[in-house]
């Protein structure tokens, strides 16, 4: 009796974890892929209504050179997604290529070498041939890129710790401490009695001990996520 009152109180245990922690594990799930559509879409009516815009100005003359804008937003949603993308240098890159094309189509009577136009490229600070727009750009897209893609990872790494934690190995002292918790009062014939506030909290806390080491670095986590959250409403 006693063996089967302790896998009783095990699985129990067990059940009432997974339980709990459902609705942070489906928080985390709902709000990554809330965001992610979000952030996906803004960048797709991005990429979409800049191109639309840039053929009805330019025609053909764009559309023989929209694989650099089209580069560009591949960049940018590689980074998103985790990629190896130096923000700040693959925004020089589309400039200094930007400057390129158009310096060949504003000449094209003459016929340029590629160390000629490397050469114009790395004296785009200098010439800035495009005004104050880069430097505005590259501070808005950074600002803007560097929190989307923590707060992504933040949400993704929160539902992976929520995951494991879930997932409880009671020791034996523990499954022993819930048997006696749980069903004591049933061998005294007191099967509605309830253990104390303070009893099953120390049984919890023995039982979840490495659970609760996680404690404030959790509280830490989730108050820098909702900062993140506010900071976005706003």
């Amino acid at each position: 009796m006693e063996d089967k009152l302790s896998q009783q109180s095990k699985l129990e245990f067990e059940n009432l974890v997974e339980e709990t922690s459902h609705f942070v594990r489906t928080t985390f799930v709902s709000r990554h892929k809330k965001f992610d559509e979000f952030f996906r879409e803004l960048l797709e009516n991005a990429e979409r209504s800049l191109n639309d815009m840039f053929v009805r100005t330019y025609g053909m003359l764009y559309m023989q050179n929209s694989e650099v804008f089209q580069d560009l937003f591949t960049e940018l949603k590689r980074y998103y997604t985790g990629g190896n993308v130096n923000l700040e240098e693959m925004l020089n890159d589309f400039w200094a290529r930007l400057l390129e094309r158009m310096f060949q189509l504003i000449n094209p009577q003459y016929h340029f070498t590629e160390d000629y136009l490397e050469c114009v490229s790395k004296y785009t600070d200098q010439l800035k041939p495009f005004g104050d727009v880069p430097r505005k750009l590259k501070v808005q897209v950074t600002r803007a890129f560097i929190a989307a893609r923590t707060f992504v990872q933040g949400l993704t790494v929160g539902r992976e710790v929520a995951n494991r934690v879930s997932k409880v190995s009671p020791t034996p002292g523990c499954i022993r401490a819930l048997m006696k918790m749980l069903y004591c009062p049933y061998c005294r014939g007191l099967p509605t009695v309830k253990p104390c506030n303070n009893y099953c909290l120390n049984v919890m806390k023995g039982c979840l001990a490495n659970q609760a080491d996680l404690d404030t670095e959790w509280n830490l986590f989730i108050g820098k996520k909702s900062l993140n959250i506010s900071g976005r409403k706003c």
